[in-house]
């Protein structure tokens, strides 16, 4: 296998993107990164001190304090910090910070997945594979109703669809590496299809590349 494989995963809120590269990350035995942690990481530091979520200046101080190795998924995974994420992460300072954080994650010698909004635009756009993954905004609320309700949680799946489809606006919105496929990566639509599809078509897009460029 290629030395210094380096996949990008990128998606909308509740696309099912963390899962699959995650899987990804286990099949080609590579370091993998969940980007959308740092953010939350970030957003969770401002909540914990009581900092205001519009001051661009102090989220991308916090940024600084980011360390990749060291974030609390099941913490991080809050609602409450997600929102919060949502709005800290269109500021530059803190995009810059972060960005170059998620580089040098990259450059480990063994390769590595990343998942976020921007890994093949921004980040990564020199990744061996760009994969940008995606699925309407009512199955990615079904989704995300069924991951609340096996935690033991409940939730309104209006309420959800609302919130994802005004996170993806932001996302795609902002002015700052906005949310958009890369222009060289495979779309791959998994409305109708479970994790184990999306994994095997995912597999065979990166065996090919791998294949292309042996």
């Amino acid at each position: 296998m290629k030395t210094n494989l380096v996949i990008a995963i990128d998606g909308p809120a509740a696309s099912g993107k963390g899962t699959l590269a995650r899987l990804l990350a286990e099949r080609y035995r590579l370091p993998f990164l969940d980007t959308g942690l740092s953010y939350r990481a970030v957003a969770q530091m401002l909540l914990s001190k009581n900092l205001p979520l519009d001051r661009e200046e102090l989220a991308a101080e916090e940024a600084g304090r980011v360390d990749l190795g060291r974030m609390d998924k099941a913490m991080l995974s809050l609602h409450a910090v997600g929102e919060a994420a949502s709005r800290i992460a269109v500021f530059p300072m803190v995009r810059r910070v972060l960005v170059e954080k998620q580089r040098a994650f990259a450059q480990n010698p063994k390769g590595a997945v990343l998942d976020g909004r921007d890994i093949g635009t921004v980040v990564c756009p020199d990744a061996d594979v760009k994969i940008y993954l995606t699925a309407s905004p009512q199955v990615r609320a079904e989704r995300r109703l069924a991951e609340i309700e096996a935690r033991g949680g409940t939730g309104d799946l209006e309420t959800i669809r609302k919130d994802i489809e005004a996170r993806d606006a932001r996302d795609s919105g902002r002015a700052d590496s906005p949310l958009k496929p890369a222009a060289d990566a495979h779309l791959l639509d998994t409305s109708e299809l479970d994790i184990d599809a999306a994994f095997t078509a995912a597999c065979a897009i990166i065996d090919k590349a791998l294949d292309a460029g042996s």
